[in-house]
């Protein structure tokens, strides 16, 4: 008995295309990358207390107005208020100055006052501040101690506490560094390589993860260069320059930086009729176009292409187009 052998039928000589249906769908791309959030923030208050810090009242990134009590040293409150003259002596009757001025407009602002705003500490003033100090559950002198107000630049403004100056049981003597002003709103940024960087370019769509789970919608701004490791930082803000964290900014972790998932989209989606973008051959007029089953060369054009797929226009739905797009009668 012969048996003869012989090496099995190559497919692909055979077979050296396939066809696919033009359906409707849709294309896009993305990459996931993490955008970096980060304060920024500058000393503008002093503590004037001393002794034991007995409560913390404003939680980081807190936005504080007139009036309001930031911490207590020795179970007394000590309280924001608005002005440029920092607190330096007590306040009390006879007491003239910018700074009593900037004690009347809080008290103004807090509806004890209701008199001529003009520096002088008189039987009007020391009456507001008897009401204050009333609503504060504190004995009713009609004079402020030194450490009772930090004057801060501008009110209302966003704050947080040095932790590791103003804590329960921290001891303070006065003259320390401990309210710390922030913007508006965090800095926030895409650390990238040259090659992810070119993919990102002003104006793109930017899905990024807020650490309570919601979607911030932003775009990607400038970029710069570290001169030290050569990473690029790309600039993240929302939508027309808008701020990226809109009234919830106070979500973001004050201390360090955060990190946030980010999705960026670098194809826009678009919806239409999908053909793989290995079905495209170029007409001698440099147009796209798909080879139809019946070896029929179709012009189209290309409205977006990801991942390996395009949308067209110019050919019909249905339609079957070869794969790979060999047109054997080319030439």
């Amino acid at each position: 008995m012969l048996t003869v052998l012989r090496p099995a039928e190559d497919p692909l000589a055979s077979t050296d295309h396939t066809y696919v249906e033009v359906t409707a769908g849709s294309v896009g791309a993305s990459i996931s990358l993490n955008t970096v959030a980060e304060w920024t923030q500058v000393p503008i208050g002093a503590n004037q207390a001393t002794g034991i810090v007995t409560s913390v009242d404003v939680a980081a990134g807190a936005e504080v107005a007139q009036g309001t009590a930031l911490y207590s040293v020795g179970l007394r409150p000590v309280v924001a208020a608005e002005g440029e003259v920092p607190m330096f002596r007590q306040i009390a009757e006879g007491t003239t100055g910018t700074d009593v001025t900037q004690l009347q407009q809080m008290l103004t602002a807090l509806g004890h006052y209701r008199g001529a705003i003009d520096g002088r500490t008189e039987a009007a003033t020391t009456t507001a501040i008897k009401h204050w100090q009333k609503t504060l559950g504190l004995a009713q002198t009609g004079s402020v101690d030194v450490g009772d107000i930090i004057f801060l630049p501008q009110l209302p403004t966003r704050v947080a506490l040095d932790p590791e100056i103003i804590h329960r049981g921290a001891s303070l003597a006065g003259g320390e560094d401990t309210v710390l002003g922030l913007p508006t709103a965090p800095q926030f940024w895409i650390p990238a390589t040259e090659a992810q960087a070119a993919m990102m370019p002003v104006g793109s769509v930017v899905e990024v993860t807020a650490p309570d789970g919601a979607t911030w919608q932003g775009a990607t701004g400038e970029q710069s260069r570290n001169a030290e490791d050569g990473t690029i930082s790309v600039a993240v803000t929302g939508p027309d320059g808008a701020i990226l964290c809109a009234d919830v900014c106070a979500s973001v972790p004050v201390s360090g930086q955060t990190t946030l998932l980010s999705n960026i989209v670098t194809v826009e989606h678009v919806e239409g009729l999908v053909v793989p973008s290995a079905a495209l051959v170029t007409t001698a007029q440099g147009q796209p176009a798909v080879v139809t089953a019946d070896d029929e060369r179709v012009p189209v054009d290309v409205v977006a292409s990801a991942k390996g797929m395009s949308v067209v226009t110019g050919v019909d739905d249905a339609t079957r187009v070869r794969i790979p797009a060999t047109d054997k009668s080319a030439g």
